[in-house]
């Protein structure tokens, strides 16, 4: 099969098309033929050597999320059979031709999305799934925040957000990015390169943070929760280690939690997966949620792909077609 292969850590450039084997299905396994995979922000963390896949998943091809039909299943499958249309998170190998998953990590794809708008959604749903409405709480009619609006997984926790009745928050970098949350449903997108989201957020107060900066945000993250508050992490781009005020956080009685979701055991994962099945398949067949797709790549450019990611001018999710 041709798949994209990282032959050194480094630039894009480091990306080449080549010839690799087809995964080879255990019982359990269904093969998927590709026909999109969503680009993500931990794939350029992976490509310069920071970010290994987990023990059995492939170290050499990126990608952890697909969209395609089936094509071959394991013996032991009893949940989907050959031309079954899916989508998926994987913990790597997108960026190929052909995948293998778990038959009960596997979703249904929604007959009102493409195979590009399906490839865009398992990362970030799964991510904010777990994180704002799991870990968080986030609750109708409280107050959330969420760091890098216009971000995949920005553009999903808005929208989420929004139709369970919360009301809606973010920060962003520039005044288009304003304008294309706010249409989402963010009541207020402060643009963190002019001006200081903690001076205009303060009086409003948040119950909620979904937070993917870290370092000094950390502070001011914690000066906005309201008593009783969540702060969740998902990464830390702007830095890992901070300096914690612990009477704060006990006299607002706030709890700070966060975490990653690639190399969660098995079991989780496939709970996740149910859980999504139940409660979010159904707003996505209902077309209640929007995939917002910034542009899309062959899969011979997916070096093209990682420099426009890197370049964050992106609003939304970038995918590559197979």
């Amino acid at each position: 099969m041709k798949a994209v292969i990282l032959t050194e850590f480094g630039d894009p450039s480091v990306l080449k098309l080549g010839e690799k084997p087809r995964p080879e299905l255990r019982p359990n396994d269904i093969l998927i033929k590709v026909k999109a995979a969503g680009v993500n922000r931990p794939d350029v963390i992976q490509r310069k050597g920071y970010y290994p896949a987990p023990e059995g998943e492939p170290q050499d091809i990126l990608g952890l999320e697909v969209a395609g039909v089936v094509e071959e299943v394991g013996s032991e499958v009893t949940r989907w059979k050959v031309g079954d249309e899916v989508f998926t998170l994987i913990g790597g190998g997108g960026y190929a031709e052909y995948v293998r998953v778990d038959q009960y990590l596997a979703l249904p794809k929604p007959k009102n999305l493409s195979f590009i708008e399906a490839a865009s959604l398992p990362e970030t749903l799964y991510t904010v799934w777990s994180n704002v409405f799991q870990r968080g709480g986030l609750k109708k009619g409280e107050k959330f925040l969420v760091h890098g609006g216009s971000s995949g997984i920005g553009i999903t926790a808005i929208q989420l957000a929004k139709i369970i009745g919360a009301e809606v928050y973010t920060t962003v970098g520039s005044q288009e990015k304003q304008e294309a949350v706010k249409a989402l449903g963010a009541t207020i997108a402060v643009n963190y390169k002019e001006e200081d989201f903690l001076e205009v957020l303060k009086a409003i107060g948040m119950d909620v943070i979904l937070d993917m900066i870290g370092g000094d945000y950390y502070e001011k993250n914690i000066d906005l929760l309201n008593p009783d508050g969540r702060l969740v992490y998902i990464n830390s781009m702007g830095g890992a280690k901070v300096t914690a005020n612990l009477m704060k956080i006990m006299q607002k009685r706030l709890t700070v939690t966060g975490s990653t979701l690639r190399a969660r055991e098995y079991a989780f994962k496939r709970s996740l997966t149910e859980d999504i099945t139940r409660d979010l398949l159904p707003i996505l067949e209902a077309g209640h949620f929007k995939p917002v797709i910034y542009q899309t790549f062959p899969l011979a450019e997916a070096d093209k792909a990682h420099a426009l990611m890197e370049s964050s001018e992106h609003i939304g999710k970038i995918v590559l077609e197979v």
